[in-house]
């Protein structure tokens, strides 16, 4: 069985990407131990795909198997985010989010630029605005891929803007979860 990443938008585009994950693998992300079986199922991450302009979000179901892209968020000015946090803050009340993925810009030869300096100071005020633990993620190449799904989806390159940075964000927080315990990078 599989696992998906889906994004529509209100044009009628949508992607749908395929990831290979074993279900039920009985192993829960994030040190579950000592918690009802009720608190495991709710138990959610949130995957966010920080740009310029707008943050991609994508969730992650109760499981923490599969990876769903939700919206993205814009704002007029880089350095305007109150109401980007604020709609941030919104979400993981919404869906009782537990962690944060945030993608993390590297070059291609693994070096930092001035975008993932801008990432760390964005993670140090979702921390400090919500409480919760941040993770950092590699997210190269995440963009092209998220291209290339919704141009193999038929989506319409005139409506591929509005989703592409939720479907990275999506794509970022698969990559999160496949690394867990039970996913498909360990173990296979």
């Amino acid at each position: 069985t599989g696992a998906f990443i889906s994004a529509g938008n209100e044009s009628g585009g949508h992607a749908r990407m395929s990831v290979r994950r074993p279900r039920g693998s009985g192993i829960l992300p994030l040190a579950a131990e000592g918690l009802t079986n009720m608190e495991k199922i709710n138990m959610r991450i949130m995957g966010l795909d920080y740009g310029s302009k707008t943050v991609g979000v994508a969730v992650s179901d109760s499981l923490g198997i599969t990876a769903q892209a939700v919206e993205t968020i814009t704002r007029e000015d880089e350095n305007k985010l109150r109401k980007t946090c604020a709609r941030i803050e919104e979400l993981i009340r919404e869906y009782e989010i537990e962690t944060i993925v945030l993608g993390y810009p590297k070059n291609m030869n693994n070096t930092l630029g001035d975008r993932a300096e801008k990432t760390e100071s964005f993670k140090a005020m979702l921390e400090r605005r919500t409480g919760l633990p941040v993770v950092l993620w590699d997210e190269r190449l995440t963009t092209v891929q998220s291209e290339r799904i919704l141009q193999e989806s038929g989506v319409r390159r005139e409506n591929r803007k509005a989703v592409i940075d939720k479907v990275a964000a999506g794509l970022i927080l698969q990559g999160y979860l496949d690394s867990l315990p039970g996913g498909t990078t360990r173990g296979e």
